[in-house]
């Protein structure tokens, strides 16, 4: 499609970047027209009249309600993938079966399905009876206390959109050569939830903590009795112990009948089946935060305790889980988050960062949540680098993959956040490369 050639209700001469990528305000202003014209779309019925040769679900009765829906049968690829994405140096491959990814490829929107939110687990998913599982708070506090799920219900609880992300997630992209993955096992360690739940600070001011306390430490229920050692700030910010989901009871892969959930840090703090925590003075320095999910830096050295996730964003659409089919108007979409706030903007650049323009932000946008940003972008049929650079409130900036690398260097395994590139061929192929 030529720069001259005029779509219906679309200023196509609004660019904001090189490479195409046009003014945001034409997905805000004329999404209907927009929409209609994306090179994927058809509007081309033909000959055909209507009320002639109808298809099948439309001359017989459907089926009855169940007693929990189910989805459609033509949604059955939709689903999470098991494949492992971790470097041989560091691959189990027990793992091959404790580690489910997001398709975030085939969601829009910012809130993910119960049944395709990521799981990771150590020891797999043990099957609680809820009537015989108990939290207890002890160590250094008045009154240690015990709960129950049903007790917990009758405490205030809150509902909150927060995302939960792996910290290995994205790790593929320190290796020297890019990969060949599809995006779910890229970056598919990462989901959006509405988490309901009692805030951790009504439980321990019930418990009344000692003021030299400084740490809690979480225990799971699971065979690998999971533990994590968590800020007592942290605990008593914005922590909290979740038990349900998107409105339902939050599923065993998720930690039934409860489990701990840290906003914005690193997802292996939000210990599933929650059974313990230890009010102390120090951190438990479990196998969980000395051999594993430290940060291991150029000289050796190893960061410890960074909780705290950074400023991300991805492309989903278009990724390299599809291709272009011809010349067009496309939407270019995806998702950005950071551990410490809001997502403020949003920047995408087609010409490998040379370049940028500001996507739309689709609101409301939560703290410490998936935001989903979109721009409209006419591709010629060139070659293009695709990116997203994302920014939160706090003024922090994603950075590039180079500026990630010299900082940590390739020792790296864990919190990749830098910027990712899709390259896109002539023929509308698209992969994952380094620019």
């Amino acid at each position: 499609m030529s720069k001259d050639k005029k779509l219906p209700g679309i200023d196509t001469t609004d660019h904001v970047a090189k490479g195409g990528v046009l003014n945001r305000r034409l997905f805000l202003t004329s999404s209907i027209a927009s929409t209609a014209a994306l090179a994927t779309a058809s509007a081309a019925y033909g000959e055909d009249i209507i009320g002639e040769g109808q298809d099948d679900w439309t001359i017989y009765p459907g089926t009855d309600a169940l007693e929990y829906s189910d989805r459609s049968r033509f949604e059955v690829e939709n689903v999470k993938r098991f494949i492992p994405n971790f470097p041989q140096k560091f691959l189990d491959l027990r793992l091959t079966k404790y580690v489910a990814r997001t398709p975030l490829d085939h969601l829009l929107g910012t809130i993910t399905p119960n049944g395709l939110h990521f799981e990771r687990s150590h020891q797999g998913i043990p099957d609680i009876d809820p009537d015989k599982h108990f939290l207890v708070i002890h160590g250094m506090v008045k009154n240690p206390l015990k709960y129950d799920i049903d007790a917990l219900e009758n405490y205030p609880t809150v509902s909150r959109h927060h995302y939960l992300e792996c910290s290995g997630n994205s790790q593929v992209l320190f290796q020297e050569t890019p990969t060949d993955q599809p995006i779910q096992q890229i970056h598919g360690l990462v989901s959006g939830t509405e988490w309901t739940g009692v805030l951790l600070s009504t439980l321990l001011d019930e418990c009344g903590i000692s003021p030299d306390a400084k740490w809690i430490i979480a225990e799971g229920a699971d065979n690998g009795m999971m533990t994590r050692s968590i800020p007592i700030d942290k605990a008593l910010d914005d922590t909290m112990i979740a038990i349900r989901q998107n409105g339902e009871r939050i599923r065993p892969s998720q930690g039934y009948p409860m489990r701990l959930y840290t906003p914005g840090y690193e997802g292996n703090t939000s210990v599933k089946w929650l059974r313990s925590l230890y009010v102390s003075d120090r951190p438990v320095m479990s196998a969980q935060e000395t051999a594993k999910y430290t940060d291991m830096m150029p000289d050796n050295k190893a960061l410890q305790f960074s909780l705290e996730q950074d400023v991300k964003s991805i492309i989903t659409r278009p990724s390299n889980a599809m291709s272009l089919k011809k010349k067009g108007l496309y939407e270019i979409t995806g998702l950005a988050w950071s551990g410490k706030g809001k997502i403020s903007r949003v920047e995408v650049s087609v010409d490998g960062g040379q370049t940028w323009g500001d996507a739309a932000l689709e609101g409301p946008i939560h703290t410490k949540m998936l935001t989903r940003f979109r721009i409209p972008w006419m591709w010629e049929g060139g070659s293009a680098i695709l990116q997203s650079r994302a920014y939160d409130e706090f003024g922090r900036i994603q950075p590039t993959r180079k500026e990630l690398i010299d900082a940590r260097g390739r020792n790296a395994f864990y919190h990749f956040h830098a910027v990712q590139s899709w390259g896109v061929s002539p023929n509308g192929e698209i992969k994952n490369v380094y620019a």
